[in-house]
């Protein structure tokens, strides 16, 4: 059975150290612990007291003062990773931990799981082709020689940064090592880890080389996994649960998302709050508990990107500057049918293009497999069509060799909405309002990610308000924007009420509205 040896690097808290030693040994796994140099003596002495009898626990051999984006991190790192394989020899695996991790899962849970897939489960992404750095330095991380803290030491670090630069003074990687970025937070098994002790006995140039690169946390042990280990047994993943803000902060968990967390398909998630002392609690009992299942759902990205985004006015992007020039034309019609539910939408266009010869086009910039016809690629993504939605949509035309087309959106394309309207094109504006069971948004939840199939039914519960009022939201959005030839249609409406809606809206005789809306099922789920 496995037997897990943690790494835990930390610099602050001893008290909460020592707790977090404690829970993770009480069933038998193991912890090497670097307390950082930076910190106080007496608080290092305090965790060396309290955990020195603990046959669980070691300490590394040696402690180093550590500055985020430095090699120091790394080396803290080997110094708590050796001290573990030389005194926990029965250890199967090493976890990369930081004291403000905590386990989400049981030790029966988190052993079984090692147990079952023998892998290495590290983060690890090509440095130069992939999209890992989203901004900043890139490649100058790697070419330039880093000897200053770029946050303590700003001056000196871009100083030494641009006379480099000036200078020429590159370098370059050595040949037979491919670069690899990802997430700090891994889990090694032993051979792995020996493989690399051993690697860099032999490849002290390889050592020379990361001590001076900035950020070399992120694409040390990256790259040298990679470099050792066939691909087929690495699992490009971590296994510690953690999210990012929009300003690049790392999102803290507090006390009411403990059964969020233990949901999603992680063995530790990061970061706890200090503050979070009952979260704090109930997961540090949780660890050592038995027999206890888990209903993984995995929906807490998404879950936190849309309660984050709500109500953010400022948010949307404005008209592209290459689609400032360009129009569809004084003589063309444009028809937008807006309609959250989009089976109600998509039945609405099937009469219309069944009873009139107005081309129709379902969700164009929402979903990928709308049918379309070939417009030389510009169709083959949604980023394509929304950042060249004019162009494209100038295409429609001239392929349907029509002056008119339906097309349907999603009430939150507010600006697509605007940007149309906004064109010498006459756009008419129909949006559809629809009532909201609970089943439905439940179900609407699972199937944008926000909660999965197994997610318990009270969590889910409680984000039908915040959906409802989000659509309510978007709905007053459309309407509050003041479209000169906006129209609603309305599932609580009298039929006769909805004809004379979509007679307006297309501009055909009633007849014609009538045989549109014969369809008893329009507003079904």
């Amino acid at each position: 059975m496995a037997k897990i040896a943690y790494i835990l690097l930390c610099h602050k808290d001893p008290d909460a150290i020592i707790a977090q030693a404690e829970q993770l040994t009480a069933v038998g796994d193991c912890m090497a612990i670097h307390f950082d140099a930076r910190a106080s003596d007496a608080a290092y002495a305090r965790i060396r007291e309290a955990l020195g009898t603990n046959p669980n626990v070691t300490f590394a051999r040696k402690r180093i003062k550590c500055g985020w984006g430095e090699w120091s991190l790394v080396q803290a790192t080997l110094y708590a990773l050796q001290a573990a394989v030389d005194a926990f020899p029965r250890a199967t695996h090493f976890y990369m931990l930081s004291g403000d991790c905590m386990a989400i899962k049981t030790a029966e849970y988190a052993h079984q799981f090692l147990d079952e897939n023998d892998k290495d489960f590290i983060e690890s992404h090509d440095f130069f082709e992939s999209n890992w750095i989203k901004t900043g330095m890139k490649e100058d991380r790697l070419v330039y020689r880093h000897y200053f803290n770029e946050r303590t030491q700003s001056g000196r670090f871009y100083t030494s940064y641009e006379w480099q630069k000036r200078l020429g003074l590159t370098r370059a990687v050595p040949a037979d090592i491919q670069v690899m970025i990802g997430s700090q937070w891994w889990c090694l098994r032993r051979r792995t880890v020996e493989m690399i002790l051993e690697f860099l006995r032999q490849r002290r140039d390889v050592v020379r080389f990361f001590s001076t690169t900035w950020i070399p946390d992120e694409t040390f042990f990256q790259t040298l996994v990679r470099h050792l280990i066939p691909k087929g047994e690495i699992e490009n993943r971590t296994l510690t649960f953690l999210m990012f803000s929009d300003y690049g902060m790392p999102v803290t968990f507090y006390n009411d998302h403990y059964d969020m967390l233990l949901g999603q398909d992680y063995l530790f998630a990061r970061k706890i709050s200090p503050e979070a002392l009952e979260l704090k609690d109930r997961l540090g009992r949780l660890y050592a508990a038995e027999g206890v299942s888990f209903q993984v759902s995995n929906e807490g990205r998404s879950l936190y990107h849309f309660l984050t985004g709500r109500g953010r006015i400022g948010r949307r992007y404005g008209q592209r500057f290459w689609e400032a020039g360009n129009t569809l034309g004084p003589e063309r019609e444009v028809f937008l049918i807006v309609c959250k539910k989009w089976h109600v939408a998509k039945r609405l266009v099937d009469q219309i293009a069944s009873e009139t010869d107005i081309p129709c086009i379902e969700y164009l910039f929402n979903e990928l497999d709308t049918p379309l016809p070939d417009l030389g690629g510009i169709e083959t993504t949604l980023t394509k069509r929304s950042r060249h939605r004019r162009a494209v949509v100038r295409m429609l035309f001239e392929h349907f060799g029509s002056d008119r087309l339906v097309i349907c959106l999603d009430p939150s394309n507010l600006e697509i909405v605007q940007d149309f309207c906004a064109d010498q094109a006459r756009t008419h504006v129909l949006e559809i309002e629809c009532d909201y069971s609970d089943e439905y948004l439940i179900g609407h939840a699972r199937r944008v990610g926000l909660a999965g199939a197994v997610s318990p039914a009270e969590a889910v519960a409680h984000l039908l308000p915040t959906l409802r009022n989000d659509i309510a939201y978007e709905s007053e959005q459309i309407r509050g924007a003041g479209f000169d030839h906006y129209l609603r249609l309305r599932q609580s409406a009298p039929k006769a009420e909805n004809e004379l809606a979509v007679a307006r809206f297309l501009g055909i005789p009633s007849d014609t509205a009538q045989a549109i809306m014969r369809l008893d099922y329009l507003f079904s789920d």
